[in-house]
């Protein structure tokens, strides 16, 4: 019952609100869901709110999509991902992750490869390896900018000069943004690089004395606030590729 390929000759019914103007995302990932896991889905549409609330008095649920598998009733999109042998939501919100990390770098890479190959006939350039770091900075900048209150919130637990200076906090995010943006450009060197050094040599001291001095254990703002990347490696990586750049620059 636990893997996505012991249930080839099982049917499953699935009630899911299917309405003019509301469509169920639940209810077509659990649709999804069984299919992937090979059952046959009886799917029955809840086509008004009076239907879909008669069906939860009638079965006694406070919630829809329901699933049943051979008559029993397994619940909704979560319950039904356990039932499968699936994470919960809750607990791969709460366990570290790396995934955003990858997703910025690895999309910043591909940018800066295509770029290259748009500017210079070739992906594979000196200039787009200074738009791979600029990019980057740029799009974490943006993480972080989307949501500036929780960003500073998990900002404040580990930077220095922000924890002297919580105003630092909120310009941070704009100083890297503005660091990356004249990088990608090329232009007004004489801002992009003092600039660079300084928030980037400040959050390298601040990360290496949170996690290799004083061994905190400290999720890492650097992909935006309220994120699940441990602070350490990548956040010290990221302050490291701003004082890199900086210093390229400026010797170019």
């Amino acid at each position: 019952m636990n893997s996505d390929t012991s249930q080839k000759s099982e049917s499953a019914v699935l009630y899911r609100m299917v309405m003019h103007n509301h469509v169920c995302p639940f209810g077509l990932k659990s649709k999804s869901l069984l299919k992937r896991a090979g059952y046959d889905v009886e799917d029955h549409h809840l086509e008004t709110r009076e239907d879909t609330e008669a069906f939860k008095r009638e079965h006694k649920v406070e919630t829809t999509p329901q699933v049943f598998i051979d008559g029993k009733r397994i619940g909704g999109y979560e319950e039904l991902k356990v039932h499968l042998g699936k994470k919960p939501a809750e607990e791969n919100r709460d366990s570290t992750s790396y995934q955003p990390v990858i997703a910025v770098f690895g999309v910043a890479l591909l940018m800066a490869l295509g770029a290259s190959h748009a500017a210079f006939g070739t992906p594979f350039t000196l200039r787009g390896g200074e738009w791979f770091i600029a990019i980057s900075m740029s799009i974490l900048a943006i993480l972080k900018l989307q949501d500036l209150s929780s960003f500073t919130n998990q900002f404040l637990g580990y930077d220095l000069l922000a924890q002297r200076e919580v105003r630092y906090a909120y310009v941070y995010p704009f100083g890297e943004a503005l660091a990356g943006v004249l990088m990608i450009a090329g232009a007004l060197m004489w801002i992009a690089v003092p600039v660079a050094l300084f928030i980037g040599t400040i959050g390298a001291v601040s990360v290496f004395k949170a996690v290799y001095i004083d061994q905190r254990e400290l999720k890492c703002a650097c992909v935006g606030g309220d994120s699940n990347v441990p602070l350490g490696f990548v956040s010290l990586t990221e302050n490291l590729m701003m004082i890199a750049m900086g210093i390229w620059m400026a010797i170019k």
